[in-house]
């Protein structure tokens, strides 16, 4: 079956990094491009970032352009989230979605930046 496994979220400093991976498998994980979304509480869940098959085109959310960088590795089925100059504004879960013949998502990753 289709699983997405998130982690490497946890509390960080203003100014900080972390760096997500997404773990997945049950599918032909190189023929599906991958999304990161993040929901804050209180608020809807939004898309942050997309990559592609290939992992050769990408996009990103206004908000996250300069600071955060996705990107794939076919050959560990992973999914990475790398996130830098991290904003108390960033502070969500963290999921990773893929589209087969429907939405798949992970169990989520709780990221918080505090001081």
């Amino acid at each position: 079956q289709v699983q997405l496994v998130e982690s490497g979220g946890g509390l960080v400093q203003p100014g900080g990094s972390l760096r997500l991976s997404c773990a997945a498998s049950g599918f032909i994980f190189s023929s599906y491009g991958v999304s990161w979304y993040r929901q804050a509480p209180g608020k809807e869940r939004e898309l942050v970032a997309t990559v592609s098959r290939s992992g050769g085109s990408t996009n990103y959310a206004d908000s996250v352009k300069g600071r955060f960088t996705i990107s794939r590795d076919n050959a560990k089925n992973t999914v990475y989230l790398q996130m830098n100059s991290l904003k108390p504004e960033d502070t969500a879960v963290y999921y990773c979605k893929v589209i087969l013949f429907r939405a798949y998502w992970g169990q989520g990753t709780q990221v918080t930046v505090s001081s």
